[in-house]
């Protein structure tokens, strides 16, 4: 039996709002494609990003134009050259995935060559605020063994990167500045990541302006986020960043991040895998990825005020793999 496509669009409150270099949101929106025939179901979600010019209603556009394709039994390899990377093809791939692992009964993860998926320890994001409201906020999370802090800021970053050290001087730190310093305070700027020890400072220039990184001292490892989508271009990054954060967002899935995964690694870059806001089932994808990774963050369900039904189970700093009831 031919199997069947259907597209949605969902919305899910977030505990509070959700603030970065770019603006504040107080809602992730997303789009999850579901592929069912031969009694499974596969699913995939998206998170439609601006930065990249995407909306929801483009994204839902991308993945109804394949529609006779993936009816038409078209697989995630062949996938890859139907629609570029980005969103639409993540929840595809994604959703594809899924499908065979259901229709099989061969785990998404065995697909993937992994003999089995172990909890790994997530980075929690304390979003942009004043130095002292990320303080406090950084204090409440103290449980949590590393915490990714939001910069980026109309200025005020010299002291949100000392007072949140000083508020969790047990953590491990990552500063990530969403192409929001500039050349002119970029040096000052790791300089004090270096002396608050943070391990990380993720894509601290705009990414048509980090040319100037070549050659640079780097008192702080950089990690490329916006520079970087999938494997074109990532040779242009050796000698500009240390480490590569793989977003299946931007990848366009979990097919292209594992191939991105062993390009970085052949070029020495670091792995980091990240995620944009959303629930439970854009972060199991991801979960595939996590054994190669210096750094996980994958915490998007945690600033939602509700996640899916059967999500990833978090304790304290650890996620724990999916379920089969979620994805894979």
């Amino acid at each position: 039996m031919a199997p069947d496509l259907t597209v949605a669009g969902e919305r899910f409150p977030i505990a509070g709002r959700f603030t970065i270099a770019r603006g504040s949101r107080t809602e992730a929106v997303v789009v999850t494609a579901i592929i069912a025939g031969d009694g499974a179901v596969g699913r995939g979600e998206c998170v439609p990003y601006a930065r990249y010019g995407e909306t929801v209603e483009g994204v839902a556009a991308a993945i109804e134009s394949v529609r006779p394709r993936v009816e038409g039994g078209l697989d995630r390899f062949a996938l890859q050259e139907s629609l570029p990377p980005g969103a639409a093809r993540n929840a595809l791939d994604c959703a594809l995935w899924d499908f065979e692992a259901k229709r099989t009964r061969v785990p998404a993860h065995v697909g993937a060559g992994l003999h089995r998926l172990r909890p790994a320890t997530t980075a929690y994001t304390i979003s942009l605020d004043t130095a002292e409201a990320m303080a406090e906020a950084a204090r409440r999370a103290a449980e949590r063994p590393i915490l990714k802090i939001k910069l980026g800021g109309e200025g005020g970053d010299l002291d949100r990167i000392r007072t949140v050290r000083a508020a969790v001087p047990d953590a491990t730190l990552i500063a990530d500045a969403n192409e929001g310093w500039t050349e002119a305070t970029l040096e000052r700027h790791l300089a004090a990541c270096a002396e608050a020890g943070f391990a990380l400072v993720e894509q601290p220039l705009p990414a048509d302006r980090d040319g100037c990184l070549r050659g640079m001292a780097r008192p702080v490892p950089l990690c490329a986020d916006e520079s970087v989508h999938d494997r074109r271009g990532l040779d242009r990054l050796v000698g500009l960043y240390d480490a590569v954060n793989i977003k299946l967002d931007k990848t366009g899935g979990l097919t292209e991040a594992l191939a991105l995964a062993d390009a970085a690694e052949a070029h020495g870059l670091a792995i980091m895998i990240g995620c944009m806001v959303g629930t439970s089932l854009a972060m199991a994808p991801a979960m595939l990825l996590a054994p190669r990774a210096r750094f996980v963050d994958l915490d998007g369900p945690l600033l939602l005020a509700r996640d899916r039904e059967n999500g990833l189970v978090y304790e304290g700093g650890v996620v724990h793999p999916p379920s089969p009831a979620l994805w894979g």
